[in-house]
């Protein structure tokens, strides 16, 4: 007869049930994240596809924990928790990519960003805007846009070899503009995201990590392309130096 610890140990574990109230409280922060300015909660009720009883105890759960804020007319919007929250996510490459996109963004006169890897994203994670300028792209804090357009997605995959991205099994296909990235150092794209707006973005690998991409948005540029992707390559491997 086999053991109840054995039979335990040999059997498959069930699968959890993902957790409805925490999932729409997630989805919640997301939509605020998202909005142009505060929501009521009517308004975060009907985007988040609920009841306003049901948005309401979500609601109080995450202004308890600073997540969320109401002004004097009620309307909510992200609190002061997710700053805390946010400084912890990839902290040792915040802390590296800071100076350097502190220097390219005032050199250069273009916001300078890191994105993220996230599933079939890229998510900026930390920006920088230039100290004197008179029209820059905002890159805001957790703007997100496909992994397969623009050039941080582009330097991403060219982090790894078309046959190592396959292998990971995303789906996406391997970008040509990829191995180009590869051999130059750093990838270009125009119009792919925003219309009218270019990007420059070199990889940027993150020990026992998924890569990460260093990149500059920019309208125009007195500065010329190849010279702005040197730069921003030279930038992200005293980043992976720090982070070694």
């Amino acid at each position: 007869m086999t053991p109840p610890a054995a039979a335990q140990a040999g059997a498959a574990l069930p699968q959890a049930s993902p957790s409805q109230t925490l999932s729409r409280g997630i989805r919640a922060l997301e939509i605020l994240a998202a909005a142009p300015g505060p929501l009521t909660i009517a308004e975060l009720a009907d985007a988040m596809g609920v009841h306003r009883s049901v948005a309401y105890r979500i609601l109080r759960t995450l202004e308890d924990h600073s997540l969320l804020v109401r002004d004097d007319a009620g309307r909510v919007q992200p609190g002061p928790g997710l700053a805390v929250l946010a400084r912890g996510v990839s902290r040792n490459l915040q802390s590296a990519a800071l100076p350097e996109l502190t220097q390219l963004a005032n050199s250069l006169n273009m916001t300078a960003f890191v994105a993220v890897w996230d599933h079939h994203d890229c998510i900026a994670l930390v920006t920088v805007e230039p100290r004197h300028s008179g029209a820059t792209v905002a890159q805001h804090p957790g703007t997100r846009h496909p992994i397969n357009a623009g050039a941080p997605g582009i330097a991403i995959q060219s982090a790894l070899t078309e046959a190592e991205w396959n292998r990971l099994g995303t789906g996406i296909p391997y970008r040509p503009e990829a191995t180009e990235a590869r051999r130059k150092g750093y990838s270009a794209s125009h119009d792919e995201v925003i219309a009218g707006v270019s990007s420059l973005a070199a990889p940027v690998r993150v020990p026992g990590g998924r890569p990460a991409a260093l990149a500059v948005v920019y309208i125009r540029s007195a500065h010329d392309p190849e010279a702005v992707g040197t730069a921003i390559a030279e930038s992200a491997a005293r980043i992976e130096s720090q982070l070694a």
